[in-house]
C-alpha cells in the first residue's frame, strides 16, 4: 500500500465523524425550515382572516388550531433536541449564553412590536419567550437520564389540568401558564405545559443522536439525492430566528397591499360575532359549549336592541353591565340545559 493511498484512507477514517455530525445537523436545520414553512402557512391564513378574506376566527378554531399547537410543538421539541447537541458532552456556557441572549431578546422585539400593533392582544410570552425560559430549565436537565426528562415532560403537560389556581391569575405570573383566566394573546404560549415539548426533545436526543452518529456517513450519493430537498429547508433552518422575525411583518404587507386594491367583501355582522365569540370562548375554556353559549349571547343581544350598538363599538363590553348580565344569563341557561 503507497503512502499516500494510506494517508488518504487516514484521513477519511478521521473526517467520517465529522461528516455525520454535518450531515445530522443540516438534517435538524432541514426539519427546523420544515417547521418555518408550516408555521409561514398557519400566519398566512391568520393573516387572511384579519383581513377579512376568510371568515372570523378560522384560525384559532378546528384543525388550524390543533395545526398551531403542532407547529409550537416542534420548534420546541427541535429547540430541546438542539440544546443537547450544543451542551454536550461539555457544557459551553458562553455559547449557551450567547444563543439566550439573541431569542430572549428577539422575544423583547416582539413584545414591544406587538404592543404598538395589537395592544389588546400582544404577545408578552409567545414561542421565542417560552423557548428562552425553558432552555434556562433544560440546563438542570442535561446532566440526569433521558428517562427524567421524560418523566418531568408528562409532570409538566399535567400540570395545567390539575393545578390551575387563582393565585397565578396576576399578569406578572401569566408565564407560567397555571392561571385560571386564559389572558388574551396573539401567541401564548406559556411555561406549563409547553416546556413538555422541549423536554421531550431533550430526552429524545440523548437517546437517539448517539445512535443516528453511530450508524456512519450516507454515501456521497445518497447525500447528494438527499440534499435536493435537505439544502433549501436547512439553509431556512440555520436562519430560523431573522426568518421568524422578518417572515410575518412580510406576509401581512403583502395581503394588505392586495386589501387595498381587491379589499374583502364585507363580513356577516352576526356570523362575524359567532365566530370571535366561540374563538375567545375557546381560548378561555377549551371544554366550554361555546357555540351555545355565543348563540344565547347573540339572540339576547339582539332581543334586548343592544347588537347594533356592540356592533358599532358604541357599548365597552369590559365594563357594560348589561353585558355581564346577559353573559351570566346564558351561562346559567347553557348549564342548565335550556
Amino acid at each position: 500500500m503507497s503512502e499516500n493511498t494510506a494517508t488518504t484512507i487516514s484521513d477519511t477514517r478521521h473526517a467520517s465523524p465529522d461528516i455525520k455530525k454535518r450531515h445530522r445537523i443540516a438534517l435538524l436545520d432541514a426539519l427546523r425550515g420544515s417547521a418555518l414553512v408550516t408555521m409561514a402557512i398557519y400566519h398566512f391564513v391568520w393573516d387572511l382572516e384579519f383581513f377579512g378574506y376568510v371568515t372570523a376566527g378560522t384560525a384559532a378554531t378546528g384543525g388550524w388550531r390543533l395545526f398551531a399547537r403542532l407547529i409550537a410543538s416542534s420548534f420546541l421539541f427541535l429547540a430541546g433536541y438542539s440544546l443537547v447537541l450544543g451542551q454536550r458532552p461539555n457544557l459551553r456556557l458562553r455559547a449557551f449564553g450567547r444563543r439566550f441572549v439573541k431569542i430572549a431578546g428577539a422575544a423583547l422585539l416582539i413584545s414591544i412590536a406587538t404592543w404598538f400593533a395589537f395592544p389588546d392582544s400582544f404577545i408578552f410570552f409567545g414561542i421565542l419567550h417560552s423557548i428562552a425560559a425553558a432552555s434556562l430549565v433544560g440546563l438542570l436537565f442535561l446532566p440526569l437520564p433521558a428517562i427524567v426528562s421524560f418523566v418531568a415532560a408528562a409532570a409538566a403537560f399535567a400540570a395545567p389540568l390539575y393545578l390551575r389556581s387563582s393565585i397565578f391569575d396576576t399578569p406578572l405570573l401569566w408565564w407560567v401558564g397555571l392561571s385560571e383566566t386564559i389572558p388574551r394573546s396573539n401567541d401564548y404560549v406559556p411555561l406549563l405545559p409547553w416546556l413538555a415539548p422541549f423536554l421531550i426533545g431533550l430526552g429524545t436526543a440523548k437517546l437517539l443522536h448517539p445512535l443516528l452518529i453511530s450508524r456512519g456517513a450516507s454515501t456521497k450519493r445518497e447525500e447528494s439525492r438527499s440534499n435536493l430537498w435537505i439544502k433549501p429547508l436547512a439553509f431556512g433552518g440555520r436562519h430560523s430566528l431573522a426568518i421568524y422575525l422578518v417572515h410575518q411583518p412580510l406576509l401581512i404587507g403583502l395581503v394588505y397591499l392586495f386589501a387595498q386594491i381587491a379589499p374583502a367583501a364585507a363580513p356577516d355582522p352576526e356570523q362575524a360575532y359567532r365566530a370571535n365569540c366561540v374563538a375567545a370562548c375557546n381560548r378561555s375554556d377549551p371544554g366550554a359549549p361555546c357555540e351555545a353559549f355565543c348563540g344565547c349571547t347573540l339572540d339576547r343581544l339582539k332581543e334586548q336592541s343592544l347588537f347594533g350598538d356592540l356592533n358599532m363599538g358604541k357599548i365597552d363590553v369590559n365594563t357594560d353591565e348589561r353585558i355581564a348580565r346577559i353573559a351570566r344569563q346564558c351561562t346559567m341557561d347553557v348549564q342548565s340545559g335550556d
